[in-house]
């Protein structure tokens, strides 16, 4: 199941732009300049190619022209090659390096400037602009043509020619916008998203509908008007209009629709994708902003949603090492107020002996990597048996067993965790002393305090006896004093390492308390 997800985040994340052929975010500059260009190049070339192929179908079945004469045919021989090689030329230089520049920063591996980025995400609008520009050129050149050599082909000349040049615009906009998404991401990396740029969904869906729609049936209405001022316009030349213009509509409409769904489904899909990881647990996930319309705030939202998690999530997990995983998970289920409750729990005090002395003789450095490793041995040996290490204080640690939840068996974890502790560092702090009590009994367990600033925290005999039992400790073989109450509440099996001692009246209290060592 691992090695299944981690192939469908490796494929996500290739198809991060909603198309594996857009490569990865974290392609190189280098490989993302070479993948663009060439995208760019292949899908200009390629709506140059619908035009002419509609300029074609537009000429001969729809728009009814006469046949060339010789001086026709002469001009479009010179006029074509010449004009579409200039067009070419023009568009491969001119605007090539339109798109070389605004791109620079890319290539020199930097943020860019608000300037950059705004150009940036003109690319594609530029680049329309000068399709049309070129077809525009194309339409003044070749309705003139045909105004001079061959007049009755004049009209159907600039008819043919403006549907096809705003069908190669619009599909121009669209590859281009497709092309450079992977840009656009870079350009909007970092960068708060709260306003369009660009055509909105609603003006794609009327921009999609002038494609697959409104052109063919312009064509359509054409024909009818035509039949009906041309006498020698026949019904059979009309039903031959109406069934190119309906494949027209059902060959290109499907086109349109594809490009439509790709638009608006990539975007979105991208989301889902990341929400699915979310969902796994994993909050170390971006998508990349390459949408200039209301998808791309969606996709901006969901950074910004996922940041946000990120910061709770940081802050849950500093909330929980601070005061405990069990305390902050009670603070997030409910309201935490001031106050406590009366409970019995057990108490594990670990200080350590001699630490004045220790730290006058070693280097600041070393005292804080002793310290580190006795707390680590601490909170390990804690937290292995379901308690819940309340304060680091100074040279010494209080942890609890039963608050803040209750759990069965404290006495016999905390027994057990204090004989653990004691072995561990003896082993791994050989360098210094301690001394561990433990003790049972009835706390308050709480929130202590002001309302803006408080902590959770024990107050009772058991604490102030855990404590005292630590300072006895540190002069006893094994370090470990327990009271006998906790041993009696522990169960035989915990009791079995234990030995009943002598009382012992400790300091504060009137009355002896019964003491246990672990048995050697």
């Amino acid at each position: 199941m691992t090695s299944i997800r981690r192939t469908l985040r490796r494929h996500n994340r290739a198809a991060a732009f909603g198309a594996r052929i857009l490569g990865s975010p974290d392609q190189s500059a280098k490989v993302l300049r070479i993948r663009v260009q060439l995208l760019l190049t292949v899908l200009l070339i390629t709506t140059h190619v619908i035009g002419a192929g509609l300029v074609v179908i537009i000429t001969g079945f729809v728009v009814p022209t006469p046949a060339a004469n010789k001086a026709t045919v002469l001009s479009l021989a010179i006029g074509v090659p010449v004009y579409v090689g200039l067009a070419v030329l023009i568009g491969a230089v001119v605007f090539g390096a339109l798109a070389l520049r605004a791109t620079a920063w890319i290539i020199e591996d930097r943020s860019p400037t608000e300037e950059e980025r705004r150009k940036t995400l003109l690319i594609p609008r530029r680049l329309t602009a000068g399709q049309g520009l070129l077809w525009a050129g194309g339409w003044v050149v070749f309705t003139t043509l045909a105004l001079v050599y061959q007049p009755d082909r004049t009209i159907s000349t600039a008819i043919t020619l403006a549907i096809s040049g705003v069908v190669v615009c619009a599909i121009g906009y669209l590859f281009s916008e497709f092309a450079l998404r992977p840009v656009a991401a870079r350009a909007l990396e970092g960068k708060a998203v709260r306003r369009l740029r660009g055509a909105g969904v609603g003006g794609r869906m009327v921009l999609f509908w002038l494609l697959g729609t409104a052109a063919p049936v312009i064509g359509l209405f054409l024909a009818g008007l035509l039949a009906i001022v041309q006498d020698d316009y026949t019904l059979t030349r009309l039903a031959v209009v109406v069934l190119v213009v309906a494949a027209v509509v059902l060959v290109f409409g499907l086109f349109v629709t594809v490009l439509n769904a790709r638009a608006v489904v990539a975007p979105v899909m991208s989301v889902r994708r990341a929400l699915q990881r979310v969902e796994e647990g994993d909050l170390d996930v971006t998508v990349p902003v390459y949408d200039g319309t209301e998808l791309g705030l969606l996709q901006a939202g969901f950074n910004r949603m996922v940041e946000g998690l990120r910061e709770r999530e940081h802050l849950r997990d500093m909330f929980g090492r601070h005061v405990g995983r069990e305390v902050a998970e009670a603070a997030a289920a409910a309201e935490v107020e001031l106050g406590g409750e009366s409970r019995v729990a057990s108490v594990l005090f670990v200080d350590l002996a001699g630490s004045t002395g220790f730290t006058q003789r070693r280097t600041p450095t070393e005292v804080v990597a002793m310290l580190n490793r006795f707390f680590g041995v601490v909170v390990d040996e804690v937290d292995a048996r379901g308690g819940f290490v309340n304060k680091f204080i100074g040279d010494a640690v209080l942890a609890i067993f039963g608050a803040p939840v209750e759990r069965p068996g404290h006495a016999a974890s905390a027994l057990a965790t204090a004989r653990a502790i004691a072995v561990r560092l003896a082993e791994e702090v050989p360098e210094i002393g301690v001394g561990i009590g433990v003790a049972t009994g009835e706390v308050v367990a709480g929130n202590v305090g002001h309302q803006e600033r408080f902590e959770y925290t024990v107050v009772g005999d058991a604490v102030n006896s855990a404590a005292r039992l630590t300072d006895l400790a540190k002069k006893v073989d094994g370090c470990v004093l327990a009271a006998w109450t906790s041993v009696e509440q522990a169960g035989e099996e915990e009791a079995a390492h234990w030995v009943r001692g002598e009382p012992v009246t400790l300091r504060g209290r009137s009355e002896p308390t019964v003491v246990a060592t672990v048995r050697p």
